[in-house]
């Protein structure tokens, strides 16, 4: 199918890109690597009057490691994440979803900021900020906000970006060399979207016991889930086989999957459960 007639505009720099993402009246759409939005146009599934292209702008493709953790620009594209080996221990839960992103012609394209805005619930981006509680940073005409990631995601392909509002970078907090992390996802084929996937890092204290766990969920609701239920179950137990049957029971119970042509509700939650099982006992490890 052909994509339905739009004017193209190629901003140089965020003001000139907000003002004609304003222009519009919200018919307006950015377009960065392009591997959600033109498929979408192709189908008619979306129609905007105005393509927003960020080619042009500098600085939002940086990778930063600091103090204050990992920043990473919203046109970093997957394969710059899987290149920059400072990433291996800066923040490996990042790393490892990374390599869960579609086929390696999409991760040569497809970019952070960019599949935050689209916000599949299946997609593993959304999750790793959602566990990881992430900052997104967003300018439009009013100015610079930062954004939690709890708050960003309001339901399937819905977010809290104002029609004139661009992502421009999402920070993840400092990752202590020592935390322990696990990320596991099941899909029909490698490099579909996930039917349910798994999250998840926490820290240990003096006794070897889980402090500050986080758990997050993609594909098993309209938006990436954080599992506080499941955090609870975990946070003060030592990691051992009860404690990991007793942190799956609470996930079962916390979540509510659809069902879809891809599976039954049923099967989603029991998917997750194992996943979850799997990847708290790769933790360990």
């Amino acid at each position: 199918m052909k994509p339905p007639a739009f004017d193209y505009a190629s901003p140089s720099s965020i003001a000139e890109a907000v003002d004609l993402l304003g222009s519009r009246n919200g018919n307006a759409k950015v377009l960065a690597g392009g591997q959600s939005l033109m498929p979408m146009l192709a189908f008619r599934l979306a129609a905007p009057e105005l393509l927003v292209d960020l080619k042009q702008l500098k600085g939002l493709d940086r990778i930063d490691i600091g103090a204050d953790g990992v920043r990473l620009g919203a046109k970093v594209r997957w394969r710059d994440i899987e290149a920059d080996q400072r990433l291996a221990t800066a923040h490996p839960l990042l790393c490892e979803a990374i390599k869960h992103v579609a086929h390696y012609q999409i991760r040569n394209r497809g970019t952070v900021g960019g599949s935050l805005a689209h916000a599949d619930p299946s997609a593993e981006m959304p999750g790793v900020a959602i566990t990881c509680d992430a900052e997104l940073t967003i300018v439009g005409r009013a100015g610079t906000r930062v954004a939690k990631a709890a708050d960003f995601f309001l339901g399937a392909l819905e977010t809290s970006l104002a029609p004139d509002e661009i992502l421009t970078e999402v920070r993840l907090p400092p990752w202590p060399a020592a935390r322990r992390w696990g990320f596991l996802e099941f899909a029909r084929r490698k490099g579909d979207f996930a039917m349910a996937g798994i999250a998840l890092h926490y820290d240990l204290d003096n006794d070897g016991r889980i402090v500050d766990a986080h758990v997050g969920a993609i594909g098993v609701a309209d938006r990436p889930l954080r599992l506080p239920t499941v955090e609870r179950v975990l946070n003060g137990g030592v990691l051992d086989e009860a404690l990991i049957a007793a942190a799956s029971t609470a996930l079962r119970q916390s979540i509510d999957p659809p069902t879809d042509i891809h599976a039954p509700g049923a099967y989603r939650a029991s998917l997750a459960a194992t996943l979850l099982a799997r990847a708290l006992a790769k933790s360990a490890a």
